[in-house]
Order: C-alpha cells, then structure tokens, then sequence
C-alpha cells in the first residue's frame, strides 16, 4: 500500500522554455530546482506522479552523519545545516529536529566499529558519544534490558518522509519555478551534441541544462539516452504504529529492530539493512558490478519476486517519445511489502519496547532503494551528454543528505563554489574498471 504522503496542487500549465527542467519530485529533485529557483533560474520540475510519492515518503526520516561513508560525511553535515534553516524560509514545519540518534548494541564487535568510526568523524569536526555499559542502560531503559554499549550521536535528527518533498515544491513555486504533477518525461532533445529540451507527455520544454533526479528510473531512462548508469534496486518493507507508546526514543537503532518518531506521535518500525533483491533486466546487466555489495550483505539480503520486473524501473527496452513509457504506465512505483519481514519486524519491536505491545499496526508499505555499486550517490554532469546532470544513486541516504544534494546541483550549473567537493560523487568514477570500495557503514 502507499507510504503516508501529503498530496499538493502544483502547477497546471507546463512552460514552453526554461533555465533548468529537473525531472523527477523526490527529495533530490525538489532540493535541486528549490536551490536553483532561489538562485533566480527559471526552473521546471516534472514528475510523472505525485511529489514524494516513492522512496522520499518511504524512508525512516533520519538526518544522520553517524555511521556514514568517509567520502558522504561532509555531504551529511552540510544538509544538516541546511536542515536547520529550511523552516524559516519555506514558513513550514518540515518535522525537522536534532534529537540525538541513539544506537544500542550487545556485540563487541560492532561497538569497537563505531569506536572507529568516532575517531574518524572527529578528525572533521563530527561528535559522536561512546556509551558505556551503564549509560547505553540508562538511555535505552524502554527495552527494559542491558545493554553492553552503545552510541549517540546528538547533533543528527530526523524530519517527517511524509510532508518534505510537498513542502520544497511549494517553495520551488513561491520562489517563482513551476512544478508539474502526472508530467512523465520522456526524454531528451540535444542539438550539436548538447542538451537543447526536455520532451514530456504534455509537450517539450526547451532548456540548456537538465536535472536527472528519477531515483530507481534513472539508470532506465539513461539507457534511453545512450549512457550507462550502474544501478541496481533493492525492496525495503517497513511499517507504521499508532500513537500511544510511552517513554520511547525519538530515533533508536538496534540489530534487532529500529524505531523512529513519526510526526503524528507513532512510530515507524524497520530492520536495518533487510531487503529482497528483485530480479530485473538492469541488474542481470549489472550484476558484476553488484557482486561484492550484495556479497558483503549477504546475511540482509534475500531473493525476491517479479515484482521489479513487472514494475519496468529497470527495464532494457526502448521507448518511443511520442508513446507512453513504462513512467506513464506506473505513475507510483509502490511495490508490495514483504509480510513476512513486516511481521517479524513488529514481533521484534514488540519484544524489544514493552510500550508497544498494545499499540495497533497502521499501515505497511515497501519502496525500490536505488544504489550505485560502491553506495556513493552519482552527482554531476554526464560528459557525454553536456547540460545533462545526473543526480541519482542515493543508496538509501538522499532523504538526510538531499538538502546538501540539491544544494551542490545548484552549484554546478551556477558555477559558483561547490557547497562540498564534488569529485567524490563524479558518475564518471562509475565507467572506471577498477571499482570504488563499497561503503564501509
């Protein structure tokens, strides 16, 4: 069923040219047309369904730096900032609050890691608080158990999935851009070797520069285009608790389940890292690539379905322009929940916090997590296609860091100093032979 999602009226008329057309209204792709929209160009989103709709509503909602990869870490603590001022100018609540996020263990292993880890961030300004036995005790006490340690890491937080993306499109428009809501792009026009329009179901849009923000499409609709995109998608079932639990952490994580504050009072409940690899064209073609994060997370990992290959988010085919596109025939990628993981992942909470016991399921919904094959996103100017800018491959992290990711597209087609270095997020580190390391947390 779908993820909670707040349903906006965006723009009716589709323009005839613009500065920028960023395709695609997740969180990435709103982030980069509001930069930009803020910046004085005239920008034009357009999403082939509802804004959000997909992995940006589907997601816990963390904001974190802990735990993150060397190479995302300064991308984290930039969003973060830019977290912290978004509701002053958009004149909303995003949900946005630094609560800590609390990370409790009983594995030695595991504990000496985030040790590790603590003295990296550190080395960039990061504070992370080891906890001792006693102290993870205290701070978890809702379990009822001890603890052999644990993490907190008190300037990270969380924002509300349901409400973000919605929320910066009506700040793209009040900034003077226009959103386009069940406006699927087909695909794109090019004129001496550069990007001259984007050619959509309601008509073409002349532009120079194009945002390619399509999350789980992207590596499909580059395929369209002649470039190849590495990326593979995994099905992340997680569900929601009614309010009335008691004395429970804003945002917890454990082996056994995590937990996170939703902004009506209950609860979203996953298990980190679970998933179902459903088989498609794309990752058969990519499989080499995939091998060894899928080997290093073996133990989360488990076979799937059809589902994704009746679904054509990472189909081989190619589409006409002047057709419908498999966009238009599944306007909302929402695939179904693994039941068996959303009832051992309640069985789970249940154990662990006392609280919820009584508290009634609300809903269960699953979402397609896209992924380059070393789990860094792919930011930047595709050199094959100039004015094209690929913006995708947030392996499960866009939501937190989508601020810094729009932020740093808005810097790139602005040629103005980049919020972080790009050259970490460069797609053209994905055409190399030798493969980046995959991330380490």
């Amino acid at each position: 069923m779908p993820a909670p999602l707040l349903r906006i009226e965006t723009t009716p008329d589709l323009p005839n040219e613009a500065d920028v057309v960023v395709i695609g209204g997740g969180v990435v792709g709103v982030f980069s047309a509001y930069y930009l929209a803020r910046r004085g160009f005239r920008v034009a989103l357009v999403e082939k369904g509802f804004v959000g709709a997909e992995q940006s509503s589907r997601n816990w909602g963390w904001c974190r730096q802990q735990n993150r990869d060397a190479r995302e870490l300064p991308m984290a603590t930039k969003s973060l900032a830019l977290w912290d001022r978004l509701a002053g100018e958009l004149g909303e609540d995003l949900g946005f609050r630094r609560c800590g996020l609390l990370y409790l263990s009983d594995n030695a292993a595991e504990i000496e890691g985030w040790a590790r880890w603590r003295d990296l961030a550190a080395t960039v300004g990061v504070t992370t608080q080891m906890l001792s036995a006693d102290e993870a005790t205290r701070r978890g006490q809702a379990s009822g158990k001890r603890w052999k340690g644990g993490v907190l890491s008190p300037t990270d937080g969380i924002a509300d999935p349901e409400i973000v993306a919605p929320i910066v499109a009506r700040g793209i428009m009040k900034a003077g851009g226009s959103v386009h809501q069940m406006c699927a792009a087909r695909g794109i026009e090019t004129e001496a070797g550069h990007v001259s329009g984007v050619i959509t179901e309601a008509g073409t849009i002349k532009t120079k520069a194009v945002v390619l923000a399509g999350g789980a499409w992207a590596s499909s609709f580059c395929h369209q285009l002649g470039i190849r995109f590495p990326q593979a998608s995994v099905r992340s079932s997680i569900l929601s608790v009614a309010p009335g639990a008691e004395g429970l952490p804003d945002a917890l994580h454990t082996a056994e389940v995590s937990v996170t504050r939703r902004g009506n009072g209950g609860y979203t409940l996953a298990i980190s890292g679970r998933a179902r690899i459903d088989p498609t064209p794309q990752q058969l073609r990519f499989s080499r690539e995939f091998i060894p994060m899928f080997a290093k997370r073996r133990r989360s990992l488990a076979l799937g379905g059809l589902d994704g290959w009746k679904a054509l988010h990472e189909t081989l085919a190619k589409w006409r322009l002047d057709a419908p596109t498999p966009m238009e025939k599944n306007r909302v990628l929402d695939p179904r929940p693994d039941q068996s993981q959303i009832d051992e992942t309640l069985r789970r909470a249940r154990i662990l916090l006392p609280a919820l016991k009584e508290i009634r399921q609300e809903s269960a919904w699953a979402g397609y997590i896209d992924s380059t094959p070393d789990g860094v996103p792919a930011i930047g100017e595709v050199a094959s296609l100039p004015g094209l800018i690929l913006a995708a491959g947030l392996s499960g992290h866009g939501f937190g860091i989508g601020p810094g990711v729009g932020h740093l597209v808005a810097d790139i087609i602005a040629g103005t100093t980049p919020i972080v270095d790009p050259i970490p997020y460069h797609p053209e580190r994905l055409s190399k032979s030798v493969w980046g390391k995959v991330a380490e947390f």
